[in-house]
């Protein structure tokens, strides 16, 4: 499965942890950046996620700041992205099973890196159980499509 992930500077750490943790489960790994810990504006990375998901690019995605609030916002901008910030397991579980979360969003100074990597882990375990989750996730993906027709 092709991951995309992005950051902006607090996160860096994060994501060169969460990188290594995609790859030792055998997923190729697309890093929109940032590269480094020099200081940057999140809003580039959630959407560099976001495109790349929304475009089939990369299957999931995973992005992270500071909060996770605000790269999670940036990478929703994008029609087709159920970006969804998670602080524990149990959160992340309910974003996959419930949401069909296709990004995952993550606060580096708010969750640990243990913790976040356990999140992490039960998000890509976790699958979206559709039922009457599908019919609720269908409605956001038609409020996606009148966004992009402009209505």
């Amino acid at each position: 499965m092709k991951i995309a992930v992005g950051n902006d500077h607090p996160a860096y750490e994060l994501k060169c942890a969460v990188k290594k943790r995609l790859e030792e489960r055998g997923h190729e790994v697309i890093d929109a950046g940032s590269h480094n810990a020099e200081s940057t504006d999140y809003p580039i990375y959630g959407a560099a996620v976001g495109e790349l998901v929304a475009s089939g690019e990369a299957d999931l995605g995973v992005v992270m700041c500071g909060t996770g609030i605000g790269i999670s916002i940036a990478a929703n901008k994008t029609p087709g992205v159920r970006a969804a910030l998670c602080w524990n397991i149990t959160a992340a579980r309910a974003a996959r099973e419930h949401n069909d979360a296709n990004v995952l969003a993550i606060g580096a100074r708010l969750t640990a890196s243990p913790l976040a990597l356990d999140i992490l882990d039960a998000w890509l375990d976790a699958g979206f159980e559709g039922g009457r989750h599908a019919r609720r996730v269908g409605q956001i993906s038609e409020m996606d499509a009148r966004r992009s027709e402009g209505n």
